[in-house]
């Protein structure tokens, strides 16, 4: 899996949040998506990357900008993760 952090700037309020978060489940198949406006980020879970240019045009279609994507591999932990070893 991979997670994305996404920095988003624009963002006041949970509407805001919502409007991203939704145009991201438009426009990729992903696992989880969360906005942070006190944060200015978003971050998805993903099972394959994502493509940069078209994240950047599904956030910027909403009316916020872009300021920086991160991805790096993502392994989750769960409480029975040490069986897992």
């Amino acid at each position: 899996m991979v997670r994305i952090i996404v920095g988003v700037d624009g963002m006041q309020c949970g509407m805001c949040e919502a409007h991203i978060n939704e145009a991201v489940r438009s426009a990729f198949r992903i696992k989880k998506v969360t906005s942070s406006h006190s944060k200015g980020e978003t971050v998805i879970l993903s099972e394959e990357p994502i493509d940069e240019a078209g994240l950047r045009e599904a956030i910027t279609k909403t009316g916020y900008s872009v300021t920086g994507i991160r991805q790096e591999p993502y392994e989750k932990k769960g409480i029975f993760s040490f069986l897992h070893k």
